[in-house]
């Protein structure tokens, strides 16, 4: 046969741009033993092609379709519209139809076929297109299947594929379609099949829809299914629906809609012997496409056959391990704040610096906390810990230890924790530790000895190439480690945490006031990172009285405005004032424990628009004013608090012991934010010398360009060092695995069966329709929600209410904004929390789909003492 038609089962893996997605899967599955595929032939997309590709109108429409958003509804029907009706009234080649009329002839023309559309862009790993373009079932004769064919070709241009192609960034241009004949089978009953569960994503737990008739049925929404789960060839669950109606073939082709009958409604649409007949062959086709499948059956004279099958692309990757035992991973994304994937040399920098027992998936971290919650010796402290950071987490840590069987409990005396570890994988001296509660000076010590160590890096890592270079940095990440888990920094942060809590706790007992400690936190001394959106504010103060320079500022496009600054008034200092903010917080970005992250002072236009906001927004002097306002707020709260202890039974004890414990507040909780500050500089460092040597291996030829070098581990990159030998294959699909990454959501929880375990917030007497999130900083606001993705875009008024996923330090200079804090992610000392209590912010964080269920521009009350949102 010519390239214009392909027998199924003479369809080859190499041949994806002749027959589509689909196309390429039913042959691969008739090749496959025991597997029924309905028989018959493609007509490849060299017929499409054929049947357009003069046509100047299509090719201009294309053109101007290219140029369209996924906002443009009006105009991607408008312009589809034309383009299928230009495919509707094209003339079908005639050497395309004589080669199907001479493959209808071989399987017989007086029979009924199925006639379906399969896209080059369809039944992808990473994007499956799945009901994007049309299927005409029961169709009889030559010419009524040429007239299908031409509606299959159209259906390419269907407002949904439109939308869906322009979603997933696919060219239209470069997206063809073939068209498959297959012979009509009229099925007693027809389905879906997963072979991974699609509610929990747990690989071992198979699903199957079932109803009467023909599958449009179910997939077009008329009917319910019943649904059968099996698990290891068992039926663990059945639901039956009630179904009255199915799709039945007609004799004279097409289809029509009957009534069940009563009888028949709520029997159970497959015997239990067919269910596990139907999960074997799921089982079968997963295995011979080496990923869970998203397959379509149907059942006539009691054998079953395969119409589709195509890869399930919104499962979480599982991290990977090489035994058979169960395992349960937390999310580390969720801990860090930065829930986006991390490129391979972000991950292996971050791997390589905690202790902690961390597997990659989906280009994030997860920690195996399997050994600590077996061992009731280290259970409860971990769940503790998780607990305050995200409850989310723990409840759902919760949920699989009551199972019972997923985790095999140790006895009471045997721990699981190595030497030396405690609940996080850090040094156990770090909580153990004493320290002299009542000498502030800690702190200053050990941000001085920081600071030391990371001059001297500078200094020295300027001296090294090559593999040398490689072996001082592994070095250095020794010293890196050695800071980070220092027993001192630890104790000096717990003892404020603590302090926190006890305060909490206490003052809610003795005086029955919820979160005290939250006023006592505001403008602490010693915050780097509440410091730098302050000091944001002084660069706005030394702009202000330039309007030359605002006004240039205003229309600036690319990042080397930092050198056309100083052609005017004011612009050397203005220059001098930015370039003072970068010297010092310039290694910061969003995201920022990925290495490879773009950071402020190799894009510094991402402080443009808040310097601008700034200068909009407040008056001058306002970073003194704020952080005394903060200032003289914890301190008349403490004077209070004091005040109404000292009234109590053994008020003067209650109160000395309250003082003790603020004192710790106010002088040591503003360190918290340093250690990770010092990491952050560290690995900037890291990452300038590392992007010297790319660039010395780019002028010889060996790297295509130096950014190659984050689809690389660390380890990867230093034997292309030693070898100048790349592997491109490796780097090209580490790119497309991050765009796919890219697109998922990671999971809190999850277990080595792929299912996903969500936790929930236990709350009650909410108002009707409340939003609920966890209170990490007091008070209540009211005020416009704006929701924002990527800080880069955010355009804030004074008052506004910040959405968002997550925050990391480098939104801290979007605060100073704002009056009140919602996000997707966080716990009590994350981040976000620890910086809007200290800038005096209600927020509620960990709050689900916060940004996709409060809409930009609507007006919320965020409660921040009681954990909820109210849309107004």
């Amino acid at each position: 046969m010519s390239s214009l038609v392909l027998n199924i089962q003479e369809i080859k893996k190499t041949q994806h741009w002749l027959v589509g997605g689909k196309g390429l899967n039913l042959g691969e599955l008739s090749k496959a033993g025991g597997i029924q595929v309905p028989e018959g032939f493609c007509i490849t997309t060299v017929g499409y092609q054929k049947t357009i590709e003069l046509n100047e109108t299509y090719q201009a429409l294309l053109d101007r379709l290219r140029m369209l958003k996924v906002e443009d509804r009006d105009q991607i029907g408008e312009i589809s519209g034309k383009i299928r009706k230009i495919i509707l009234d094209s003339e079908i080649p005639s050497d395309v139809v004589e080669a199907v009329s001479r493959s209808l002839s071989q399987f017989g023309d007086e029979h009924a076929y199925a006639v379906r559309s399969s896209a080059t862009a369809e039944d992808l790993p990473h994007a499956s297109f799945a009901g994007q373009q049309d299927t005409f079932l029961n169709i009889i004769g030559k010419d009524a299947i040429l007239q299908h064919i031409s509606k299959c070709w159209a259906s390419l241009f269907t407002d949904r594929a439109v939308t869906y192609r322009i979603q997933n960034e696919f060219d239209h241009s470069q997206v063809y379609l073939s068209v498959i004949i297959q012979r009509m089978i009229f099925p007693q009953a027809s389905g879906i099949m997963f072979t991974a569960d699609p509610i929990t994503s747990n690989r071992k737990l198979l699903s199957i829809d079932a109803g009467y008739g023909l599958g449009e049925a179910l997939v077009s929404g008329l009917v319910s299914a019943d649904c059968y789960k099996v698990r290891e060839e068992e039926i663990t669950d059945k639901m039956i629906a009630a179904k009255k109606l199915a799709i039945y073939g007609r004799i004279e082709g097409g289809t029509e809609t009957r009534m069940i009958d009563p009888d028949q409604q709520k029997k159970q649409t497959l015997t239990d012997q067919q269910i596990l007949k139907l999960a074997q062959i799921g089982r079968q086709i997963e295995a011979y496409f080496g990923c869970p499948q998203d397959i379509e059956w149907c059942l006539a004279n009691d054998t079953f056959y395969i119409v589709q099958s195509r890869p399930i692309t919104t499962l979480y990757p599982i991290p990977e391990v090489y035994d058979h035992e169960n395992h349960v991973y937390v999310s580390v994304a969720h801990q860090q704040m930065m829930t986006d994937p991390m490129k391979p040399l972000g991950l292996s920098f971050y791997l390589l610096t905690t202790p902690a027992p961390m597997r990659t998936a989906g280009g994030r971290l997860y920690v195996d906390v399997t050994s600590m919650l077996a061992s009731p010796a280290t259970r409860e402290t971990i769940l503790s810990a998780l607990g305050q950071s995200d409850p989310l987490i723990q409840d759902a840590l919760m949920t699989v230890i009551e199972r019972g069987h997923f985790i095999k409990s140790l006895p009471n005396d045997k721990k699981e924790s190595s030497p030396g570890e405690s609940k996080k994988g850090l040094p156990s001296a770090s909580f153990q530790t004493p320290i002299n509660e009542k000498d502030p000076t800690i702190v200053y010590e050990l941000i001085k000895s920081n600071q030391a160590s990371i001059e001297e890096l500078k200094r020295a890592i300027h001296t090294k190439a090559g593999s040398n270079l490689f072996e001082f940095i592994l070095e250095d990440i020794q010293r890196l480690k050695k800071i980070l888990f220092d027993p001192q920094s630890s104790a000096v942060i717990m003892a404020a945490m603590d302090a926190s809590l006890w305060i909490n706790d206490k003052m809610n007992e003795w005086l029955g006031e919820k979160n005290a400690a939250d006023t006592l936190s505001q403008s602490v001394p010693n915050n780097i990172t509440s410091e730098m959106g302050l000091a944001l504010l002084d660069v706005a103060d030394a702009i202000r009285p330039y309007p030359e320079v605002i006004d240039y500022l205003q229309d600036v496009k690319d990042d080397h405005f930092l050198e056309e600054l100083v052609k005017f008034d004011g612009g050397r200092e203005s220059r001098e004032a930015i370039l003072a903010y970068l010297s010092k917080y310039g290694m910061r970005c969003a995201g920022e424990i990925d290495l490879t992250r773009t950071r402020w002072i190799e894009k510094p236009m991402t402080l443009v628009p808040l310097i601008l906001g700034n200068i909009k927004n407040f008056e001058p002097h306002a970073s003194s004013q704020k952080f005394e306002q903060g200032r003289q707020e914890a301190l008349e709260k403490e004077q209070e608090l004091i005040e109404r202890l000292k009234q109590l039974p053994d008020g003067e004890q209650k109160a000395k012991e309250t003082k003790q414990k603020i004192d710790l507040i106010r002088n040591y909780s503003g360190y918290r934010e340093y250690p990770k500050y010092g990491m952050v500089n560290r690995y900037f460092i890291y990452k300038q010398a590392l992007l010297r040597e790319a660039e010395q291996l780019v002028q010889a030829g060996v790297l295509q360009e130096k950014e190659d070098i984050y689809d690389l581990t660390f380890e990867e990159l230093h034997e292309i060092v030693r070898t100048n030998k790349p592997d491109y294959q490796i780097i090209n699909k580490r790119k497309d695995e991050y765009k796919v990454y890219e697109k998922l959501t990671p999971p809190r929880v999850i277990t080595s069966d792929g299912e996903i375990i969500t936790g929930k917030y236990k709350r009650e007497n909410l108002p009707a329709g409340a939003i609920i999130g966890l209170p990490v900083s007091s008070g209540e606001i009211e005020g416009r929600a704006r929701v924002i993705l990527n800080m880069e875009e955010a355009k804030l008024e004074d008052g506004d209410i910040l959405v968002t996923a997550f925050t990391d330090p480098s939104w801290t200079p979007l605060f100073v904004s704002i009056k009140g804090l919602v996000t997707e992610v966080g716990g009590l000392m994350t981040h976000g929390a620890v910086i809007a209590r200290e800038y005096g912010l209600p927020a509620v964080v960990g709050v689900e789909n916060a940004t996709k269920r409060i809409k930009d521009g609507q007006r919320i009350r965020v409660h921040g003492t009681e954990g909820y949102i109210e849309i107004l």
